[in-house]
């Protein structure tokens, strides 16, 4: 399969964040000669967030492979099942299975779990809490960075956290799943009994909520053994 055959990759973000989180992953990757595209969410509802993935589909000639961040496993697992989705890949991802949302998957955290500092809705939506928002989503980026984040949150809809899996692409796509070893959002442990469930192919390495941002090396590598698998 040559390069312009060969999967697009389409990177989605998850909750509280907006695409350009992404830089340093899509630069890599279009080094390598990869076709890349962002998912811009509006994470009103998941229902909205799958349409606009598959929006970015339409515009492709070609299968793609999928990438979510947080959140963006949610609309990973309910858009891969599309015929034109190679592959998933997750990062330090929720990967729900049928009939599961963030709700569900939230509810019973581990025993010693951080909390994340999630503020109560705010007419349907939902913000971190801007002073802990560097320990909990950042950890490993500087302080700058982190506040600029949390200054620039993206309101996460409540719909979007409630909506649920009809059929999981995990279970009929090859996936593959990043685990951050120090996330202070989705437990360690529980990323890992998530990618187990997948049947996913694992890397796990150090790293906050914002691997993807603070590793873009090891997030761009994985995506790259993904695609390479497929083509």
């Amino acid at each position: 399969m040559n390069a312009t055959t060969r999967p697009a990759v389409l990177l989605i973000h998850g909750g509280f964040v907006d695409g350009s989180g992404w830089r340093g992953v899509y630069d890599r990757l279009r080094a390598q000669g990869h076709r890349v595209a962002v998912v811009q969410n509006p994470t009103v509802s998941l229902e909205g967030d799958v349409a606009a993935t598959k929006q970015v589909l339409d515009q492709l000639d070609g299968p793609a492979v999928l990438v979510g961040h947080s959140y963006g496993g949610v609309v990973v697992t309910e858009t891969g099942s599309d015929p034109r989705v190679a592959g998933l890949v997750y990062i330090a991802a929720f990967a729900p299975d049928k009939g599961e949302s963030v709700n569900t998957l939230i509810a019973d955290p581990p025993p010693g779990a951080p909390v994340p500092p999630i503020l109560p809705p705010q007419d349907g939506y939902l913000f971190l809490e801007r002073e802990k928002f560097h320990d909990s989503f950042a950890g490993d980026l500087p302080s700058d960075e982190a506040a600029f984040m949390a200054d620039s949150q993206v309101p996460w809809g409540v719909g979007a956290l409630g909506g649920t899996i009809t059929e999981p692409s995990w279970r009929t796509k090859p996936n593959w799943y990043l685990v951050a070893a120090d996330d202070r959002m989705i437990p360690p442990p529980a990323q890992r009994e998530m990618a187990q469930r997948a049947g996913a192919s694992v890397r796990e390495v150090p790293g906050s909520h914002s691997v993807y941002v603070s590793q873009p090396q090891a997030v761009a590598d994985l995506i790259h053994t993904a695609v390479e698998s497929l083509s």
